[in-house]
């Protein structure tokens, strides 16, 4: 003898329940997916303002912006302060030995 079959309102609830499921593991496998491919990525280059020559040589390796000045960190270890309205620099100093 054949089971009895499930109510209408107990089927719809098991295919609402497989279908939700679905969903979480493609939605799982998706956001891994995003977070493998994203934290591979090379970090984006240094962008300086227009208006900011640096030192003949000099790399920046850090910039901080502000409301009126441009602070940039280059990799001979100096620190160089920038106007950022005309791009003079105002103040140059050696970072400290490590």
């Amino acid at each position: 003898m054949p089971p009895d079959p499930l109510p209408p309102d107990l089927r719809w609830l098991k295919r609402l329940v497989i279908v939700l499921t679905l969903v979480m593991i493609i939605g799982l496998i998706l956001i891994l997916g995003l977070l493998v491919t994203r934290l591979g990525l090379a970090p984006a280059p240094v962008a300086l303002p227009e208006s900011v020559t640096l030192p003949e040589g000099a790399r920046a390796e850090a910039v901080t912006l502000a409301r009126d000045w441009v602070l940039v960190v280059t990799d001979g270890d100096e620190v160089l302060l920038y106007d950022r309205g005309t791009g003079a620099l105002r103040h140059r100093m050696a970072l400290p030995e490590r």
